[in-house]
């Protein structure tokens, strides 16, 4: 079975300062929950490969963020390097710099990475204090509409307490892709505490992609937790539109993949989970 991880995030060895930070207050809970800092700070090129390898990844889809105003083009000049060296092992997701909240800087900065030879752009809004669907980034997604670029956004909770959960809702991803019908989106880890409602936008928009990076199948899978309607849904009406990502370092491959084999969802369901949508989203051959 062909695994596709679709979301790691660029290692930090490959990232201007070589030492993850972001405020304070945007941290604390990160690191109480998920220990961010320290996986950020000792996550490099050469381990995520080995660990490819060693869980059968074939392929990954790299996520340059910018979430605590890293500069985004420092990033994405990270990200280009990681893609001439290893173009056979990753496709490359850029980021903007959405702390200018410039419409027309956005929108160029977007084309900029379509000249990369970068497949997308990642958004985190929340962290910058926007909504979705906020109309400071209509032109980005106009532009990356119109260059056939995938959008993937964080969704659901965040773990900072500078920033409020509003601008997560799944209504706020409805209206984009009401508005850029062509326009490929994913849903970054998945939506939750809003799981039922974003796989309700994932049915009404064939568009829409679910990732589940950075969390633990187990508890997508347990009933009770939230998750009931979207995990109901994945092996008939939104199979083809579910992907397996880790959000390498934060999650470790071999233990995700390890939950999702034993969530109960039959063969079928996990080959389109694991690597065949995301071969046909980011342009991997499935073979």
């Amino acid at each position: 079975m062909t695994i596709i991880d679709a979301r790691v995030r660029l290692p930090q060895d490959c990232r201007p300062g070589r030492a993850y930070s972001a405020p304070a207050r945007q941290t604390e809970q990160y690191d109480r929950v998920l220990d961010l800092t320290s996986k950020m700070n000792n996550g490099t090129l050469g381990g995520l490969l080995s660990t490819m390898d060693d869980q059968g990844i074939t392929h990954a889809v790299m996520h340059a963020e910018s979430e605590g105003g890293e500069d985004a083009e420092a990033l994405n000049d990270g990200l280009e390097e990681v893609l001439a060296e290893h173009g056979d092992r990753f496709r490359g997701i850029g980021c903007l710099d959405l702390g200018s909240r410039s419409p027309t800087r956005l929108a160029v900065q977007t084309a900029r990475i379509a000249e990369r030879g970068m497949l997308g752009v990642s958004l985190q809004p929340a962290f910058f204090g926007l909504d979705i669907d906020d109309r400071a980034l209509y032109p980005m997604y106009a532009r990356a509409e119109e260059l056939g670029l995938v959008v993937c956004v964080h969704t659901g909770i965040t773990y900072s307490r500078m920033h409020p959960l509003r601008h997560e809702r799944a209504e706020l991803l409805d209206q984009v892709a009401c508005d850029f019908p062509d326009l490929a989106l994913v849903a970054c880890h998945a939506g939750w505490p809003w799981a039922a409602e974003y796989a309700a936008v994932a049915r009404r928009h064939p568009t829409v992609h679910l990732e589940f990076g950075g969390l633990a199948p187990k508890y997508v899978a347990r009933p009770g937790t939230g998750w009931d309607v979207l995990f109901g849904m994945m092996p008939n009406l939104l199979r083809e539109q579910i992907l397996y990502g880790s959000d390498w370092p934060v999650m470790e491959p071999r233990r995700a993949l390890a939950e999702w084999r034993d969530s109960g969802l039959g063969e079928a369901v996990l080959s389109a989970l694991f690597g065949d949508n995301a071969a046909r989203v980011f342009g991997f051959s499935a073979a």
